[in-house]
């Protein structure tokens, strides 16, 4: 078939590869428009950009798809479908009534459960044990339209964003290819979203990524796994009678107990009690300032503070 992608992080990469594996034909792919990255803050094309153009695709990454000449060039495409994974801008309707047979987007939540910009962070966070990926026709709402084919995924009990986000992106390209082959068979069928059980997935903001140890440790544990590995959650240790911000990026629940934000044990493995009465977490990654990711043994030859410290939490 005749496809237009559209996609913009590491995520959407697969299905585009999928797609072009199972023979058809990429007539565009549309894509964020080059960022300030890094150091140097030089611009960067997007992944599924430099992707495309590893592929050699037309790649085009308008700030906008509002205006006519936009969405005339578009539609001048003439393709069956469009594919839409994480691409980032909400599609006008001239856009998604331009392809013959529609548009298709490829969501990783179990909808309507988490619509919105950050399922994957949001249901881990909430201590989810199970997810999915779906393939919608996509209409006017956010995330609203009916579903076509579906996948569940289990969230194991310490898995991250990050492995959470790599299972999903593969499942998610495998569906893709599986529905527009039964598109072009004329056999997909799609499903109104049930009406009950609607939740949103907000975009994470930096601003709630500080994790306070009042809080019960599986919402601690929650939060730092659902935060891994970006933006990370985090807590602050005095170091040379100032303030060093560490980030959490995996940790494992504990039985200890103690008051909260208290060390209960600083020697091979690093241990925080939480909230009273609900445990401790174990934290078994973390990064300093300015450092790489290490174990607790490693992190704690480098921080040094006692068993009884508390913690500086939100």
């Amino acid at each position: 078939m005749r496809i237009v992608f559209m996609g913009t992080p590491e995520f959407s990469v697969p299905t585009l590869s999928e797609l072009i594996g199972a023979g058809h034909e990429i007539v565009a792919v549309y894509s964020q428009p080059p960022r300030p990255a890094g150091r140097g803050m030089t611009e960067r094309p997007s992944p599924v950009h430099a992707f495309a153009v590893e592929q050699g695709l037309d790649v085009r990454h308008p700030v906008g798809l509002k205006a006519d000449d936009e969405q005339a060039a578009f539609a001048a495409l003439d393709a069956d479908a469009a594919v839409v994974v994480a691409y980032g801008l909400l599609l006008p309707t001239a856009i998604l009534n331009a392809p013959r047979e529609g548009c298709f987007n490829g969501h990783a939540s179990a909808l309507p459960r988490w619509r919105g910009a950050a399922p994957i962070q949001r249901a881990i966070m909430a201590g989810d044990t199970e997810t999915a990926v779906n393939i919608m026709r996509m209409e006017q709402g956010l995330d609203t339209g009916p579903v076509c084919l579906a996948e569940s995924v289990p969230i194991d009990p310490n898995m991250t964003a990050g492995e959470l986000h790599d299972r999903l992106a593969q499942a998610g390209a495998g569906l893709m290819v599986r529905a527009i082959a039964a598109l072009q068979r004329g056999s997909l069928e799609c499903r109104p979203q049930p009406s009950e059980g609607v939740t949103y997935a907000a975009k994470i903001d930096k601003s709630e990524s500080r994790i306070d140890f009042n809080r019960p440790a599986s919402e601690v544990h929650n939060m730092i796994r659902g935060l891994s590995p970006f933006p990370g959650a985090w807590f602050e240790i005095e170091q040379a009678s100032k303030p060093e911000r560490v980030k959490a990026l995996r940790s494992r629940l504990s039985d200890r107990t103690g008051s909260p934000g208290q060390v209960i044990e600083a020697g091979e493995t690093l241990i925080v009690a939480c909230g009273e009465g609900s445990g401790a977490i174990e934290l078994t990654s973390l990064q300093r300032a300015g450092k790489k990711a290490c174990g607790a043994a490693e992190f704690l030859r480098g921080a040094r503070f006692d068993v009884a410290t508390c913690l500086l939490s939100g």
